[in-house]
């Protein structure tokens, strides 16, 4: 189901794996937590923290895209309603070398409706679909969609279900064959995107009715995925799984959710092996003048539920304060969980 070739633009290209997907977060999953997040699992596709059209055509391109070689599959998040505008970013972002261009139709924030982009434009299907097709006309990996079940106010008088599947209708003709979707509606009004991760009510019923309905598509279940039990019940049922703040609260899940879906006779990497494999990455970032503690906050949820976690956690928040070029703190915080 996810492994061999697919075409594209008329051509042969591989299919990515998208068993094990890990989300775009703001604030989160930037090129140093997919670093990390990679050391736990080693094929989960990765994605970028979304990024605006205008800022890759317009901006500095080089601190939003670049990425370590390790941090492959990876794929770009794009922001933007421009058809135009997001050709031209898709195409530098296949220069980069990500292997994958994802458009954002899911993300609810207020100052991400007033660009435009986002969750809104699913009021707006044939706008995506002229969208995908100019980034399809542009670059050779493939372009895909992330979206909700549906959004609130609903801007036709139709149910839920009957707007989501003519929006993906309408962007699947365009050459869309892969769609990430977060089984829960998007609040456009009087709700954070906080809230609107917990607030509106999962439907992975919806996600499940649409991946029925349009057989030929690459459907991927996002929206509360927490645990193992969780992922074995729907993964027979869609074609992946988007793992999103869990995989940031406690990436070890990560390393879990690849012995037991993708290869069972991997050996699971202690937690230890995976700080002190991070370290030489940590040291050439803060080579290049990176912020330890913009590092290495990402590998704070690595000991949760474990022993002495709160105390590891403080002393990693102290001392990436205190000692801003020393990557030997990682080292040195391993006494702390050693001792229990």
């Amino acid at each position: 189901m996810n492994n061999g070739s697919m075409e594209f633009r008329g051509k042969s290209v591989e299919r990515l794996d998208r068993r094990i997907c890990v989300a775009p977060m703001m604030d989160y999953t930037d090129r140093h937590c997919r670093y990390f997040l990679r050391l736990l699992n080693p094929s989960a596709l990765l994605y970028t923290e979304m990024v605006t059209a205008p800022a890759i055509v317009r901006g500095d391109r080089q601190r939003l895209l670049t990425f370590d070689p390790q941090e492959h599959p990876v794929a770009l998040q794009l922001g933007g309603s421009d058809p135009r505008e997001l050709a031209a970013a898709a195409r530098i972002g296949e220069e980069f070398g990500y292997d994958e261009i994802n458009l954002n139709c899911g993300c609810p924030s207020d100052r991400v409706q007033s660009g435009r982009f986002g969750a809104c434009l699913m009021a707006e299907p044939e706008l995506v679909a002229d969208c995908i097709a100019a980034i399809r006309e542009s670059v050779r990996i493939p372009v895909t969609v992330k979206c909700r079940i549906g959004i609130e106010p609903m801007p036709q008088a139709l149910d839920e279900y009957e707007f989501l599947k003519r929006f993906v209708a309408t962007v699947a003709a365009a050459g869309c064959n892969v769609f990430v979707v977060h089984a829960r509606r998007a609040i456009l009004q009087g709700l954070s995107p906080k809230e609107n991760r917990e607030i509106p009510p999962l439907r992975y019923d919806i996600a499940r009715r649409l991946r029925e309905d349009f057989p030929e598509l690459e459907i991927v279940l996002n929206g509360g995925l927490r645990t193992i039990e969780q992922v074995a019940a729907e993964l027979p049922h869609f074609d992946g799984v988007m793992i999103g703040r869990e995989a940031y609260h406690n990436p070890y899940f990560l390393a879990q959710l690849y012995q037991r879906f993708v290869d069972p006779h991997w050996r699971l990497p202690s937690r230890e092996e995976v700080l002190e494999q991070f370290v030489p990455y940590v040291r050439a970032r803060l080579e290049e003048g990176h912020s330890l503690r913009a590092i290495i906050r990402h590998v704070q949820g690595l000991y949760a539920g474990q022993p002495n976690a709160r105390a590891w956690r403080r002393f990693l928040s102290e001392q990436g304060a205190r000692n801003a070029r020393n990557a030997d703190v990682l080292l040195e915080s391993l006494r702390i969980v050693r001792a229990a």
